[in-house]
């Protein structure tokens, strides 16, 4: 990345960065690691040294640190801010403040997929705009703040850009908090209908299993109730179930007699 680059996303970050290749690492996809590790393999006498060099170059390690600090930071600050929530109120906050809907916004903020450093097939397949690689990016830019600027540059960037914004945005000293766990809301939503439970399906299962794909349908359980079918994509298959019930929520919601606590705001668990 151009220096002018990188200057320009520790500005939005608002973290000036000592160790300039965490940042670096946090925005190579695996696709061009891939890549650069291939070129090596190929060059002859110096292949040793550049898979060496490239080895763990992408950002996949630092992802998995990211969101273990993004989980703690966010945790951390809901304790601090609503002393007053019971631990189910507060799961749900930071459910929908990790949430890969929330990320993504936030991702999307910052331009995170301008300094992506992708190979050429995902390139060419619109890697820069696909949500889970943005998501996937931040996390390691968290990761790589951590472990660059310590816990502090890690708390003062999540709290400001990640957590106070959207807590402000929910008002919830003067609301009721929204629905995020999607699954019960759906389960709530039948029974006032007093109809059966619906029906989660995994139809596929997809990748390496240090990073898998999961595809979830959810069907409803009456013809009355329309065909309609939920289907989703996740990290894990509870965070696709959870999209999947966004959809048949939303869908109930269209139908006559939909509940008024149909819920369709929040994020994934």
């Amino acid at each position: 990345m151009k220096s002018r680059e990188i200057m320009a996303l520790e500005e939005s970050l608002g973290h000036h960065f000592q160790r300039r290749e965490l940042l670096d690492q946090a925005l190579t996809h695996s696709s061009q690691a891939r890549e650069v590790e291939a070129l090596g393999a190929g060059s002859g006498s110096s292949a040793s040294g550049s898979s060496s060099r490239s080895s763990g170059g992408d950002n996949e390690n630092l992802e998995f640190l990211g969101d273990a600090v993004l989980g703690l930071v966010t945790s951390e600050a809901l304790f601090h801010r609503f002393p007053e929530f019971q631990e189910g109120h507060l799961s749900k906050l930071r459910a929908h403040l990790v949430g890969q809907r929330h990320l993504l916004r936030v991702a999307e903020q910052l331009e995170i997929g301008r300094y992506m450093r992708l190979g050429r097939g995902e390139e060419k397949s619109g890697g820069r705009n696909k949500a889970s690689l943005l998501v996937d990016a931040l996390e390691a830019i968290l990761a790589a703040l951590y472990l660059d600027g310590g816990w502090p540059a890690a708390r003062d960037f999540i709290v400001r850009v990640i957590v106070e914004p959207e807590l402000a945005h929910m008002k919830l000293e003067t609301s009721a908090i929204p629905v995020m766990d999607f699954k019960s809301a759906l389960q709530e939503a039948l029974q006032a209908r007093g109809g059966p439970q619906p029906v989660y399906a995994l139809v596929k299962e997809e990748g390496p299993e240090h990073k898998k794909t999961f595809t979830v349908e959810v069907r409803l359980p009456e013809p009355a109730m329309g065909q309609f079918v939920g289907r989703a994509q996740g990290a894990t298959k509870k965070r696709a179930e959870q999209e999947a019930a966004r959809q048949v929520l939303e869908h109930l919601a269209t139908l006559p007699g939909a509940h008024p606590n149909t819920g369709k705001d929040g994020g994934t668990a």
